[in-house]
């Protein structure tokens, strides 16, 4: 499995596991979390993405049962997210959802995701949604303060535009490091917009989540889109999903595929898109399929 750097001492799985449905699979014990982590490390997939929120607050406590008492916290990085306030579990009083970038807020959301999945520090902290009032001075400061404290090693966003990026970064010590947006054959405006462009002149690897289109990709077989990815699929004796992953591999801006699934045996196979091979020419018939007709 290839490995992107995220910071000097810091570096990530080329593909993620996604851990927002761990809430949601009908077992959630200790074994079954366990078995799905040791399927993703025996492919070198180590990055586990999690978020405050997932699973109406308590898949970051449904991964911590299953890193007690073991050696998995050694072997994963830990990435999760904070400032979305949504009125169930601890926020159940809450009037309304909303985005809280506050500093109390954000050493709260780091201190309960700490004490929930029974770790020290947390690899990559992300702000899970650009927020219309923040101040970003405040909200830098106390992103700094996090690394400061030894609880963050690095920090990012997620669902940020580049203007979101500059402003929050203006108003920070450190540098953020990544950025995670939707991405996928589907969802592929960020390959025009400037969302992909600002990264890739800046350096920063994205993570995309939802890389298979939150399984649109597979619900019509008939389409171009599919019969696309299926064409490559049969040509290297691999599967769709695998082909729609290397699409986003194959672009020179580094993404990070942020793979979720509950299935025990689908994500012994989340590595198999690495072994898949995506030219220009092809890359260009998945996209043209997928925009519905030829590029200008």
């Amino acid at each position: 499995m290839d490995r992107i750097s995220i910071t000097s001492d810091l570096d990530f799985s080329r593909i993620v596991y996604g851990m927002w449905r761990l809430g949601d699979d009908t077992n959630t014990s200790v074994d079954h979390v366990r078995n799905k982590i040791a399927a993703c490390l025996d492919q070198g997939i180590t990055t586990m993405d999690q978020a405050d929120i997932y699973g109406g607050y308590e898949a970051e406590e449904i991964l911590g049962a299953a890193l007690a008492g073991s050696e998995l916290r050694n072997k994963i990085e830990i990435v999760t997210k904070c400032d979305i306030v949504a009125p169930v579990g601890r926020y159940s009083d809450a009037r309304v959802k909303y985005y809280d970038t506050s500093r109390a807020h954000i050493h709260a959301s780091i201190d309960h995701s700490l004490r929930l999945m029974g770790i020290d520090h947390i690899d990559l902290l992300l702000i899970h949604r650009p927020d219309p009032m923040m101040d970003h001075m405040e909200t830098g400061a106390a992103l700094d303060e996090a690394i400061a404290s030894g609880k963050v090693r690095s920090v990012g966003v997620s669902n940020f535009r580049p203007y979101d990026w500059q402003l929050l970064q203006s108003g920070m010590k450190n540098k953020l490091v990544t950025n995670q947006i939707e991405l996928s054959v589907t969802a592929n405006d960020g390959f025009t917009n400037g969302d992909v462009a600002f990264h890739q002149m800046h350096g920063t690897p994205m993570m995309a989540w939802s890389p298979l289109g939150g399984g649109s990709l597979f619900s019509d077989t008939n389409t171009p889109v599919a019969q696309a990815l299926q064409s490559v699929a049969d040509q290297q004796n691999s599967d769709m999903a695998a082909v729609a992953v290397a699409w986003l591999l194959a672009h020179p801006s580094k993404i990070l595929p942020v793979m979720g699934t509950n299935n025990l045996d689908r994500i012994k196979t989340l590595s198999q898109a690495m072994d898949v091979t995506i030219d220009r020419q092809t890359w260009f018939e998945i996209y043209t399929a997928a925009l519905g007709r030829e590029v200008a």
